[in-house]
């Protein structure tokens, strides 16, 4: 009797000193616009002279962020205590080129532009391979019946269209993505390069002539460089050739995209110049107390184009709304962790480096020297412009472009839509979260070098407005109401993602080439 009396009276201690579940909504309206606001006009004002890669308001910057975790207590994901990842970087400045045809040099710029990441390659031919438009889809190609291997391959921009003015490709009046811009030249370099060619020449005529007159000026200024990772070597060389040149080497161009074998004497030779230097990442780290060795990686890139014609590019929105949002969320946890709700995983903040100069930083990280491994990576909530409403939503400003979320994991899909429906009630745009939009946001941000590696990834945007990468992007345009609320959707998905049972399931794995 005696014995049972007393065992009741210890489970009943034991369910009064048991702990509470934690109200994520306390932690996260310690996210406030005004806190944002403060940390917002330091890191985006002339101080840190446009936070340019290389630069020294970089090195402010990444010095700034250092000391922000330090006095939040919020730890080093290095023994040594160390906040900065280096970075190795080089700063490619013009490369050396030259080509002939039938013994006739050509000039460049006004006859083509060099790639420079070819480091040296020299190339004889007695016969190109004209491939039309290069395209190289399901439903059409470029290449059926032509041997590219070993040629250069010339091609020319644009898509043909079916008699009722439908594109090829997708048999619709809609671009698709080999129609036109970046994303479908470096699609038409790459086909002709999985067939086998040693060099691409391609036909773009305006693109030419802006990159001509922007080249001889680089020339005039003592062109610094564009910058790229360490040993990055292209293993083919293009080329964005004018229309006369073009016609030298295919006469009937502008009016046959016929391909076909031509027999004419091409010699090429190209060599990159380049100067080697560091940049650095910072990454802070919030250790989990159930299941430490699963991380979940904020990131955001601290970088932004620095000094352009003597105006500082302060980058308010792009991307000083997602490095303060970071701060944000981590004092966020680090309160939680005070009141003794430490998360069950662990959560890597990761500030990149060089995003600007084709997400370097990141690429790094994932491809060359992660701090934790991929395969313990469970998530990458990636912030990348969320202070700002575009002009698609000047009478819906309550909402945010969510990009991703449902490419990997149907899961984060719905652990997103959760939070959001649970806490913050923002209208989520997914009309970027596919592969085909011709604006190509699932590829333009850090997140995507996790993506590429099979880790789930949620990206979060506001869109481009009339300051995007220009020197009136300022805190003063900041509409600090939205920043505020988006936010807090990051830290409540991050919150569910590190608190959950059971990590979040990649059922929509893609091929790792």
């Amino acid at each position: 009797m005696k014995k049972n009396l007393l065992h009741g009276i210890l489970c009943l201690l034991a369910m009064s000193c048991a702990k509470e579940p934690a109200d994520p909504t306390k932690y996260g309206n310690t996210i406030t616009s005004d806190d944002l606001k403060v940390l917002l006009y330091k890191f985006a004002s002339d101080d840190f002279e446009g936070r340019e890669t290389g630069e020294p308001g970089h090195d402010m910057a990444t010095d700034y962020l250092k000391e922000k975790y330090i006095s939040m207590e919020v730890a080093s994901p290095y023994e040594n205590g160390q906040y900065l990842q280096e970075v190795p970087l080089e700063r490619q400045k013009l490369p050396e080129a030259n080509i002939t045809v039938n013994g006739k040099k050509a000039t460049i710029y006004d006859d083509f532009i060099p790639s420079k990441g070819v480091n040296v390659q020299s190339l004889k031919v007695n016969q190109i391979a004209y491939a039309g438009y290069g395209i190289d889809a399901e439903n059409y190609s470029d290449y059926k019946n032509l041997d590219v291997k070993g040629k250069i391959v010339v091609i020319k921009s644009g898509e043909p269209l079916n008699t009722d003015s439908t594109y090829v490709t997708t048999g619709t009046k809609e671009k698709s993505q080999w129609t036109s811009g970046r994303r479908a030249r470096n699609l038409k370099i790459e086909s002709a390069k999985n067939r086998g060619a040693k060099a691409v020449f391609v036909l773009n005529a305006p693109t030419h002539s802006y990159f001509s007159k922007r080249y001889a000026k680089m020339v005039d200024t003592e062109y610094e460089g564009s910058i790229r990772s360490v040993g990055h070597e292209d293993d083919i060389s293009d080329f964005i050739i004018s229309k006369a040149f073009a016609k030298q080497i295919v006469n009937d161009i502008d009016t046959n995209h016929t391909p076909k074998i031509i027999d004419i004497e091409i010699e090429l030779s190209i060599k990159k110049n380049f100067e080697t230097f560091n940049s650095n990442n910072v990454v802070a780290f919030i250790k989990g107390d159930k299941k430490p060795d699963e991380i979940i990686v904020i990131s955001a890139h601290l970088d932004h184009l620095g000094i352009e014609d003597g105006e500082i590019s302060n980058g308010a929105d792009d991307d000083g709304s997602g490095t303060v949002a970071m701060l944000e969320i981590a004092q966020a946890f680090k309160a939680a962790i005070k009141d003794g709700y430490s998360p069950k995983r662990s959560i890597l903040f990761l500030h990149l480096t060089a995003e600007e100069k084709g997400l370097q930083g990141s690429k790094y990280y994932t491809d060359v020297n992660p701090i934790f491994p991929l395969e313990n990576t469970v998530a990458n909530l990636n912030i990348d412009m969320i202070g700002r409403v575009d002009k698609l939503h000047e009478e819906d400003r309550n909402y945010v472009y969510v990009i991703g979320s449902d490419m990997l994991s149907t899961e984060l899909f719905k652990i997103s839509e959760n939070a959001n429906q649970t806490y913050t009630n923002i209208n989520l745009d997914y009309r970027y979260s596919n592969k085909t939009d011709p604006n190509r946001y699932y590829y333009r941000s850090d997140h995507y070098n996790f993506a590429k590696h099979n880790i789930p990834i949620a990206f979060y945007f506001n869109g481009k407005h009339e300051d995007y990468h220009r020197a009136t992007d300022t805190p003063d345009k900041i509409q600090y109401d939205l920043l505020e609320n988006r936010t807090r959707l990051v830290f409540y998905t991050a919150w569910e993602l590190v608190n959950r049972k059971d990590r979040i399931i990649v059922d929509k794995a893609e091929t790792i080439e």
